[in-house]
């Protein structure tokens, strides 16, 4: 997810800051305490249309409003959702969902129809979703969103009402996992239908069926709201009457608020806060499975085609002061794409095996003579690009350190455009930049929501690097070495260092998220993958 995320996700995934309030509100008519607090976000929410969803801010808020059939827990496992059980075929082909009786917010059956016509909606080319790839291994999904199939076809069936049958056309090990991700949610037919365009672009457009309902959000504003769904299945452990979601970038006013008890959690920015807090009983630290990464427009930039000019300017970085003095906050240096301490096998980190070191080090001397071999074989003397961000701290403070690292190389000149995340992610996915600082969290925890991400034909890829190999060791551990754990693995371990080997990207750092927490807020669940919030087990003591 792009970071959001970012997204899904998957994100592009921003620093996400909690802000927590209303502890020990006025009582309500029953004479019980409100359970209500409020939580920061530093972006502005995109969409509630979870077929065109691409970011983190969304995937959080999907959700907690609505379920897919099953959920993500803690220490990579799945619980029930609207699914109460399921089982899958000896070859891995078939998976059968048996749905528990459940209601939209509306009051009416979420039904095996409902996620039929979702899955059916997202992959429909007119849709142009870009999370369609995520169903490559569903029947006819790939030519029903090229518009080679009718949608009938795809290997997604209701029998009866309660009944979910998935047929793959390869084995899918994870696939439990993708069931719990917002892009597989249900989606009411007769909604759709009835709010037409205005779909998902604001909290009246929508019906919802998970713990929560989002309301208050006009799809523009900086705050919105959710409360409690009364028709949601389980609403009887839903402990929040209400939570609020605020937009709040500017670190100094997030701490002073902090400080002065008006909001009882909040994401820490900056060495200086991170440090004067960090032996807190309070501070809590959350490792992400989450990159952020440089992306080399290869279709607009000619130059950028230069593999010596793409490791000139990776070479160029020096991660270690990125992430120790000007983040400060937990960060680590990406040690490629995929992100460490996510994917293991026989007790190895994905991350350590698939390294590919001059890929991820610093070594100037080195990246001025291939920069100097560079300009020679396209014909310059110098470089002008520009680096486009977010507008949040993290990223002015990104493009600033990256502007002064890259400009140490002779004759290249780096201007910096940090916009909000919503224009910054259009122009992304427009190819209209020529270096972006993108940034993904792991859908699920296996190393291959990475690696999807840059096969050619991907439409995450903006910087549109293409490579065949890379192409076939990624088709093949989702194919032919699908069933054979060991041979999958050396498949994707191959596959990240024919990335990295060619520079096709060039990794910055593993995102972590230093927090404040009040003692008074239990239950908060975090992911390292996405949707990395799960609220429905808070409540404020």
């Amino acid at each position: 997810m792009k970071f959001n995320s970012i997204a899904k996700l998957g994100g592009m995934v921003l620093l996400s800051a909690l802000v927590l309030a209303g502890c020990g509100s006025k009582s309500s008519q029953s004479g019980s305490k409100k359970q209500e607090f409020t939580w920061q976000e530093t972006s502005n929410l995109p969409t509630m249309d979870l077929s065109k969803a691409t970011d983190q801010v969304s995937a959080e808020t999907l959700n907690a409003t609505n379920e897919g059939l099953l959920k993500m827990s803690t220490n990579a496992k799945v619980t029930p959702g609207v699914a109460k059980n399921y089982t899958v075929s000896k070859d891995g082909k078939t998976w059968t969902f048996n749905l528990r009786h459940s209601k939209w917010s509306d009051g009416t059956p979420v039904t095996a129809k409902d996620f039929v016509y979702s899955w059916q909606r997202t992959l429909a080319p007119k849709t142009a979703s870009q999370y369609a790839y995520i169903f490559d291994h569903i029947k006819n999904a790939t030519k029903v969103n090229a518009g080679k199939a009718p949608a009938s076809s795809l290997g997604v069936k209701a029998d009866g009402d309660y009944k979910l049958v998935v047929t793959l056309n390869r084995p899918q090990s994870y696939f439990k996992y993708l069931v719990a991700n917002a892009e597989f949610f249900p989606q009411k037919q007769s909604a759709v239908k009835k709010y037409g365009s205005k779909y998902g672009t604001q909290s009246k457009y929508m019906v919802y069926n998970g713990p929560f309902k989002l309301t208050g959000w006009n799809g523009t504003n900086d705050s919105w709201t959710m409360v409690k769904n009364s028709n949601y299945w389980n609403k009887k452990n839903i402990k929040l009457d209400k939570m609020k979601i605020q937009v709040v970038k500017d670190p100094s006013t997030v701490l002073n608020q902090y400080n002065t008890d008006k909001l009882n959690a909040i994401t820490l920015t900056g060495s200086q806060q991170v440090s004067h807090y960090k032996n807190n009983k309070d501070y809590k630290s959350y490792l992400n499975a989450s990159t952020f990464y440089l992306e080399m427009n290869q279709k607009k930039d000619p130059v950028l085609r230069n593999a010596n000019i793409r490791k000139a300017l990776s070479l160029s970085i020096d991660r270690k002061q990125l992430t120790d003095k000007v983040l400060a906050d937990g960060s680590v240096p990406a040690r490629g794409l995929v992100a460490a301490k996510m994917a293991y096998r026989n007790g190895k980190d994905y991350a350590d095996q698939a390294e590919v070191k001059s890929a991820d080090s610093h070594n100037l001397t080195e990246a001025k003579k291939l920069w100097a071999k560079g300009l020679k074989e396209t014909g310059k003397k110098s470089v002008a690009l520009n680096l486009l961000a977010d507008d949040t701290p993290a990223g002015k403070n990104t493009t600033e350190f990256l502007q002064s690292q890259l400009t140490k190389l002779p004759g290249l000149k780096i201007t910096n455009q940090n916009l909000p995340f919503k224009t910054r992610l259009q122009r992304s996915q427009d190819g209209n930049f020529d270096l972006v600082i993108s940034a993904w969290i792991a859908d699920f925890p296996d190393p291959i929501s990475f690696l999807s991400l840059f096969t050619s034909d991907n439409s995450y890829n903006n910087g549109e690097w293409k490579s065949a190999k890379y192409d076939t060791l990624v088709k093949n551990a989702e194919g032919k070495d699908a069933l054979n754990a060991g041979k999958r693995w050396d498949d994707m371990v191959q596959a990240q260092k024919v990335l990295m080997n060619n520079q096709g990207i060039v990794p910055l750092y593993q995102q972590s998220t230093p927090k404040l927490i009040n003692s008074k807020v239990k239950g908060i669940q975090f992911f390292p993958t996405a949707p990395e919030w799960d609220w429905s087990k808070v409540s404020i003591k």
